[in-house]
């Protein structure tokens, strides 16, 4: 499978729960970290729910 680079480019600060709870289980914990997943349709479900939040791009 293709791998994906998802990074973290704005706050979870002031976000809903789950949306937290989104981005703590992609592995991003502050902003500018980078963590590489497989492009599986869970993980491209749980990047869709909190897009506005990070940025994606192909490995």
């Amino acid at each position: 499978m293709a791998k994906i680079k998802v990074k973290q480019v704005k706050s979870a600060i002031k976000r809903p729960k789950d949306q937290k709870r989104t981005l703590e289980a992609l592995g991003l914990r502050r902003i500018g970290q980078v963590v590489e997943h497989e492009d599986t349709p869970n993980i491209l479900g749980m990047v869709n729910k909190v897009k506005h939040l990070v940025s994606t791009e192909e490995a």
